[in-house]
């Protein structure tokens, strides 16, 4: 099993940061890739939107709502947790995205940017989020075997995206190698696994 730890650096911006780390963990063994996200801080700062695990149905007995672990477009407009992955030595890659709010979804892209398209190899994505007293925990075992074979070694970019209250974003990565925050730039898929 090959596993690193990891610590998120925001992109450079003039606005004053909250105090927030985020750091985590990420392995491959074989085809199974699992992911730890712990973001830790001033979280009254941050626009989070949690899910909503269970509830109580008026008949009686406890439902899953309707919006739990679903497919959602555009969730980078909002806090959420990332990671690049592509093949070492080709040009196609995937973006997961990962909500607080139990959203996700997965995009391959051919190259740089190019023929961004909707990764339906994926039908489902649990992931896990636990709101804890000092930060928030979100944690994704997935299998790769859907869309790479376990022989092939990958590289990973390691991204967040926070909203501030005010609707300010911040950009966090594992490093910022444009001159702007581009989370595709494959320079900075720096994790071999």
């Amino acid at each position: 099993m090959n596993e690193q730890t990891f610590s998120l650096q925001p992109f450079p911006s003039t606005k004053s940061l909250p105090n927030l780390k985020i750091a985590g963990n990420i392995a491959r063994n074989g085809n199974k890739l699992v992911i730890r996200y712990m973001l830790e801080g001033d979280l009254k700062e941050i626009a989070l939107a949690f899910a909503q695990r269970l509830v109580e149905k008026p008949t009686g007995g406890i439902a899953r709502p309707s919006n739990a672990q679903s497919r959602k477009h555009k969730l980078w407009e909002d806090t959420c947790f990332e990671f690049f992955l592509g093949i070492k030595d080709y040009q196609r890659y995937w973006e997961f995205n990962l909500s607080p709010a139990g959203h996700w979804n997965v995009y391959r892209f051919d190259g740089y940017r190019e023929g961004m398209q909707e990764e339906i190899a994926f039908t489902t994505l649990p992931f896990s989020v636990e709101n804890q007293a000092d930060g928030l925990a979100l944690a994704l075992d997935v299998d790769l075997g859907k869309i790479i074979s376990a022989n092939q070694e990958i590289k990973v970019a390691i991204t967040t995206v926070i909203k501030h209250r005010d609707g300010e974003v911040t950009y966090w990565a594992l490093t910022h190698r444009g001159a702007e925050a581009d989370f595709h730039l494959r320079d900075s898929f720096i994790i071999e696994l």
